[in-house]
């Protein structure tokens, strides 16, 4: 049986911190890790973290079931080009209907079903969307050539200010024959000692819908946030964990006795996402005279409240009406 289409609306937040590492270096500050300039707070990008999901499911997929016509292949990746006309690509998706004869290549019906066959051949299509019409053929201006994705990230964003450091590094080889008697070359890597960021993601059932997202993908999605980091070490990122994913489902207020009205709650939520977000705070702990501390050190100089907790949530929330996906101590 085929996994059904995700229905109801997901409110996410997500936090992560890094170790001495460089969680999202800004190719114009020479690839210190990104900062707002304002509060000194670090930023880590949306796209940044839409990666790590592409490599896990990349590297950890689910197995196609016969009976759902959706796969798991990853559409934007490194070293690979989207136009291709073998192989995985956009292309790909239309030259394979015009095998099949389901449409004309220049017709609006044949737009959509290429749209469609992406995204049911490519996960992350289905999930984040893309621009689709980046080559001549029939999807190049048409409205089906942009797809919107369901599942949207806002930038990562650290509890506290960031000072990043720069350290040299020194290495014992040359890479040119006129070095060869020098006894070592000098570089530099940028670090940040420590922060906590926290990130948000929304899930949208009406662009669920128009992409084909299901449940399962939406549990494969759960498990590579959970895990993004852990086979994501460098030596710019040796380590960065995922501390918490809260996971705010919007399931209706009516129940049974109404139930197309609760499935639009559910859809459209019913409650907003900033209140549900504030829900949780995220403080440093206080020194031995009461005054919190200047900045943090590790996980364990902060305190997470989750103040949804127990019989507190707002009416149409999930479970304890709060799913936490992550325990955010472990």
């Amino acid at each position: 049986m085929s996994s059904p289409i995700v229905s109801h609306r997901h409110d996410i937040l997500v936090m992560f911190d890094v170790t001495n590492g460089n969680p999202n270096g800004d190719p114009d500050a020479g690839n210190m890790p990104r900062i707002d300039p304002t509060t000194n707070r670090g930023l880590v990008s949306d796209v940044c973290l839409k990666r790590k999901i592409r490599n896990f499911v990349a590297q950890f997929p689910n197995e196609r079931n016969p009976e759902d016509a959706n796969a798991f292949n990853i559409l934007v990746q490194q070293g690979k080009i989207l136009n291709n006309e073998t192989g995985k690509g956009i292309k790909a998706g239309t030259e394979e209907l015009v095998k099949k004869g389901t449409a004309k290549p220049t017709d609006k019906q044949k737009a959509e079903e290429a749209m469609k066959w992406l995204c049911r051949e490519f996960f992350d299509v289905r999930a984040f969307g893309g621009v689709l019409s980046t080559g001549d053929d029939v999807l190049k201006g048409s409205a089906f050539g942009q797809v919107r994705g369901p599942v949207q990230f806002t930038f990562g964003r650290s509890c506290d200010p960031i000072t990043p450091i720069e350290i040299s590094i020194t290495r014992c080889a040359v890479t040119k024959p006129e070095d060869e008697k020098k006894e070592r070359t000098m570089g530099n890597k940028h670090i940040v000692p420590y922060a906590l960021y926290v990130a948000k993601v929304f899930v949208s059932p009406v662009f669920a819908e128009r992409t084909g997202f299901t449940e399962q993908d939406l549990e494969l999605f759960f498990e590579a946030l959970q895990h993004m980091f852990d086979h994501d070490q460098s030596a710019a990122r040796p380590e960065m964990s995922v501390r918490g994913v809260y996971d705010f489902e919007h399931i209706g207020t009516q129940g049974e006795n109404n139930s197309a009205q609760n499935s639009r709650e559910a859809k459209l939520g019913c409650a907003h996402a900033w209140k549900l977000f504030d829900g949780v705070t995220i403080e440093l702990k206080k020194n031995d005279d009461g005054r919190a501390k200047d900045y943090p050190e590790s996980f364990d100089d902060y305190v997470i409240t989750d103040n949804w907790a127990g019989d507190n949530p707002p009416a149409g929330i999930k479970g304890v009406r709060l799913t936490r996906r992550t325990d955010p101590r472990r």
